[in-house]
């Protein structure tokens, strides 16, 4: 097997392992990356249920960073939510990313899904899509002891910390959707649709697939000259 047959065969391995791929183009090379069905942690979850296993995750993150053959980042999001740490230690790792990163809410951006669509640079939502915003909650065995609650409130705390600060939603606001008793029926939280998520502060943009592509190339476009720019700048050694 030749070289670049060796190497179309791991990158259709990618996208059915990971949901991953690479695009390359005049206008950069964009790595694609999904976040779907449960945010897997440090419990395996069943295998009749699809999950974004956070062990691949971190570790790809980084070769992204590194890679002088990626100039960006296209995260497609569709998720239920799932491990709480896991998903931030995912979405601390793009949060701190230099490249140009942006996020595209599809079907659902839900619970931990929330600090995933707003820690990339730029962020959109369809008008069809969805994201939950609710408290923090643990199934299982539960020791019930003030220290517990405590926990939850800290994580909370946390969680409302690092929306806030990469979105525009104010602290207050999240945490009456949070809080809501009127929205769900057997639950407490509330459900934001495209417009709404905008129109809160949550996510940057209503818009799609072409709307996420031609906000990235521009921000990889400006980063190109700005690099350009500091190049020819340098002092001579």
């Amino acid at each position: 097997m030749d070289k670049s047959a060796e190497m179309k065969e791991q990158e259709q391995k990618q996208i059915v392992e990971m949901g991953s791929d690479i695009t390359k183009s005049s206008k950069g090379n964009i790595y694609t990356l999904t976040i779907i069905g449960q945010v897997e942690g440090h419990q395996v979850a069943p295998e009749t249920v699809k999950t974004t296993k956070y062990e691949h995750v971190l570790p790809l993150l980084a070769g992204i960073e590194e890679s002088d053959d990626i100039d960006g980042l296209l995260l497609l999001l569709n998720t239920v939510g799932g491990d709480i740490e896991a998903g931030l230690a995912i979405a601390e790792m793009i949060a701190g990313m230099k490249k140009p990163t942006v996020s595209l809410v599809l079907g659902g951006g839900h619970s931990i899904g929330i600090p995933l669509a707003v820690c990339t640079k730029k962020s959109f939502i369809t008008p069809t899509a969805s994201m939950t915003v609710h408290p923090v909650r643990m199934t299982g065995l539960v020791v019930g002891a003030p220290q517990t609650f405590r926990y939850f409130q800290r994580i909370q705390e946390q969680i409302a910390d690092f929306v806030t600060a990469n979105s525009r939603i104010t602290r207050e606001n999240f945490e009456h959707y949070m809080m809501a008793t009127g929205e769900m029926a057997t639950d407490v939280g509330t459900i934001l649709y495209g417009k709404e998520a905008v129109a809160s502060g949550l996510i940057d943009k209503l818009g799609g697939l072409n709307d996420a592509l031609v906000a990235l190339h521009k921000m990889i476009d400006k980063q190109k000259k700005q690099s350009d720019k500091q190049g020819s700048i340098a002092p001579a050694e």
